[in-house]
């Protein structure tokens, strides 16, 4: 934030009280409250578990799913409210014996203790401001070794003012075609409300 920036933390969403500030309120549009199909579908493609990461994993039902599957899977956000929203979640799978890791932490900072074999997108590209965006291209090139996959779903459209902010296609591909290779990309057919029309399902493999 620039010095002379008039704008408080909980204004700011590349600020954890911006996103404490909406659980707090329960204001979470975003939250599908289930796992998209999608996503549903691409993991009863995979013959063996993959080491998983959620980044914003916010109320993380997509991890229930991995750890009845028992994918080893990092949920991570740095808001502590969504982190407490995510633990009610996964009441039923945490525990001594499960798979899943809830973390309160930077996506930009943390670091895997094993190599990763996915990165899960839902809603925290559009999530970041632009200026945030070539950083995380970046931080997927770092965390993603060769041949690992980043899947999930992308708000592309022009929607300069956000959260979400909208991604154009070409925007896309200019943060990750120089790391990653598109093998899919499709239109979503079970959108919540506010991506309706503009997400696209699309998974993208790290080059060597």
């Amino acid at each position: 934030m620039n010095e002379g920036s008039s704008k408080t933390p909980d204004q700011r969403p590349e600020h954890p009280d911006f996103w404490c500030k909406r659980f707090g309120a329960g204001t979470t549009p975003w939250d599908a409250g289930k796992v998209p199909d999608e996503f549903a579908a691409f993991i009863g493609t995979e013959a063996a578990p993959l080491r998983t990461l959620i980044p914003g994993c916010g109320s993380g039902w997509e991890a229930v799913l991995l750890a009845e599957r028992g994918w080893r899977t990092t949920a991570l956000d740095f808001s502590p409210l969504a982190v407490e929203r995510a633990r009610s979640v996964l009441a039923p799978v945490l525990g001594p014996v499960s798979t899943v890791d809830l973390i309160c932490a930077d996506f930009f900072q943390w670091q895997p203790e094993t190599p990763l074999d996915l990165i899960y997108e839902r809603a925290f590209l559009c999530a970041l401001p632009r200026k945030l965006w070539a950083d995380w291209g970046q931080r997927l090139a770092e965390l993603l070794p060769a041949g690992a996959r980043l899947a999930g779903y992308f708000f592309v459209c022009e929607q300069p003012k956000g959260p979400p902010f909208g991604i154009l296609p070409e925007q896309l591909d200019e943060l990750l075609a120089s790391h990653f290779t598109c093998l899919e990309d499709h239109p979503v057919a079970d959108s919540i409300p506010v991506f309706a029309g503009r997400e696209r399902w699309q998974v993208w493999q790290r080059k060597d």
